[in-house]
């Protein structure tokens, strides 16, 4: 029993090792200069580290605004997310109204079409609205999905019926039950769904990349395509900027791990 422990452990050991090298590579490197930084070496941590690496960074790109973009339009994006999914998904579980099966397999089917196929009319319209290079084209096509819906509906067929008719005799509405009783008890499912809304928001390259012309409406995600040029890669900043920009995303995780955990183990509701 002592040997198969020792084996398992060595190989959970092994794979979270090889999972998290990278990212000590990464780190490594954004303290490495540009031609440590390009050998083939596999060693993470310099000789010398070179913490004006950071400086340098900042000094490269305006970082200031794109962390400013990136935050402001991925904490809208994670808002409307959470509004539009509780509010649908609570329709779709407690309200019947005729077609509501049709619609809902529709807004199923919605997550098999493929982001490429939904491009090219998303940015016409953007464009017909004026929206170019604003941050209404950053957020309005990513206010609601289909996904986040389905969690929430399912994380409302899961309330027992008995609260919604204890609320009713209390003299509840629906929105009212949904603000007071509904969404509390569906917390950890929300964070998850807030989670994944910003990650998804945070770390979106090509969209952003698209729909903006200048760097005030950059995000962070487009000004790591700073560091490479005509005249080459510069690795070592690339790798600092990476490390940076990972942060504020390792933070999110760390603080609402306990409620993604709670809603993947389907423990947020205490019988």
């Amino acid at each position: 029993m002592k040997a198969r422990s020792i084996l398992i452990y060595g190989a959970l050991f092994l794979g979270a090792f090889v999972a998290v090298y990278p990212f000590l590579w990464m780190v490594g490197a954004a303290l490495k200069t540009l031609p440590e930084a390009t050998t083939a070496s596999l060693r993470f941590w310099p000789e010398t580290p070179q913490w004006g690496n950071i400086l340098e960074t900042f000094r490269a790109a305006p970082f200031a605004r794109y962390f400013f973009n990136s935050f402001f339009v991925a904490g809208t994006v994670c808002l409307s997310v959470c509004v539009t999914s509780l509010m649908a998904g609570y329709a779709f579980a407690r309200l019947r109204f005729r077609g509501s099966s049709i619609l809902f397999a529709l807004t199923i089917g919605s997550m098999m079409v493929p982001f490429e196929v939904v491009f090219i009319p998303n940015f016409v319209l953007i464009t017909r609205l004026g929206w170019y290079n604003s941050y209404p084209a950053l957020i309005v096509p990513w206010c609601a999905n289909a996904f986040s819906i389905f969690l929430l509906r399912q994380a409302f067929l899961s309330l027992p019926r008995d609260y919604y008719d204890a609320a009713v005799v209390d003299g509840c509405g629906h929105l009212r039950f949904l603000a007071r009783v509904g969404t509390p008890l569906v917390k950890p499912m929300v964070v998850t769904v807030a989670l994944f809304a910003f990650l998804g928001s945070y770390n979106a390259l090509l969209w952003p990349l698209i729909v903006t012309a200048d760097e005030t409406r950059r995000v962070v995600q487009v000004g790591l395509t700073a560091f490479h040029s005509d005249a080459g890669l510069r690795l070592n900043l690339l790798m600092c900027a990476s490390t940076v920009v990972i942060l504020p995303t390792l933070a999110l995780y760390f603080i609402a791990q306990r409620y993604f955990v709670e809603s993947v183990l389907g423990t947020g509701i205490k019988g």
